[in-house]
């Protein structure tokens, strides 16, 4: 007898993506001021949505700031900030030094 195989719906494991104001204005200032750091920022939010807690930008979590929020390099001066839930992932800022 054949077995069946089963199909999975590939929005099982999509992640629901929420582009804080702060983190849009953020990035709004990159594209206007330097497109090279946004088109980084931009790789590290997909690197984040393949995995967010390993990969490029060296990924931290910021326990001083609050449980499941991480950082990750865009500069030796700005961060990537995000916040980690079940299935959904908040950007928060991409300028700065949190």
């Amino acid at each position: 007898m054949a077995s069946k195989k089963r199909k999975t719906d590939p929005s099982d494991d999509q992640q629901l993506s929420v582009f804080q104001d702060e983190f849009r204005d953020d990035l709004r200032f990159w594209v206007q001021t330097d497109r090279k750091i946004a088109l980084r920022i931009l790789k590290l939010v997909e690197a984040v949505l393949r995995d967010p807690f390993r990969g490029i930008g060296k990924p931290e979590p910021l326990r001083h700031l609050g449980p499941n929020i991480w950082s990750r390099r865009i500069t030796q001066e700005h961060r990537l900030v995000y916040l980690v839930r079940d299935q959904r992932i908040d950007f928060l800022m991409c300028r700065y030094h949190y």
